[in-house]
């Protein structure tokens, strides 16, 4: 029945169509390398390393909830030095290297970092001395 050339298929190839899906194919490889995809991790910086650091540092003063347990995280205040140390470290070796924003931030991310330590540090030795105003 196929000998008919009536029944046999046709197929139409269109010029336009051809050229609409590569302008189609090169809108979405343009949007896909301006957009960052859901999930995609963002370009290194500064401010991530800083903000990884504060993280740990932020750990080792204590106070967070662990999950697992529900029990509040006692302070390792030898961490927490570490990672503030560390911090400083990255500041006094890319001092020349920063723009003002960058030196700023870093500045006075220590800063906050290392009044927290004083005070957490602070609250345990008062609790810890008999007789201290600050003991409870």
């Amino acid at each position: 029945m196929a000998d008919k050339p009536e029944d046999t298929p046709h197929i139409f190839v269109d010029s336009d169509w051809k050229e609409q899906a590569r302008r189609e194919k090169e809108e979405l490889d343009r949007q896909t390398r301006e957009e960052p995809a859901q999930g995609q991790l963002p370009d290194p910086s500064l401010g991530e390393i800083v903000h990884m650091i504060v993280i740990q540092a932020s750990l080792g003063l204590g106070g967070f909830q662990d999950p697992n347990t529900g029990q509040v995280i006692p302070p390792n205040l030898a961490v927490a030095k570490h990672y503030i140390d560390l911090l400083d470290l990255l500041l006094n070796k890319t001092r020349n290297n920063l723009d003002e924003n960058e030196k700023a931030i870093m500045e006075g991310t220590l800063h906050e970092l290392r009044m927290a330590f004083v005070q957490v540090a602070g609250v345990g030795t008062a609790q810890s001395r008999p007789g201290s105003p600050d003991a409870t």
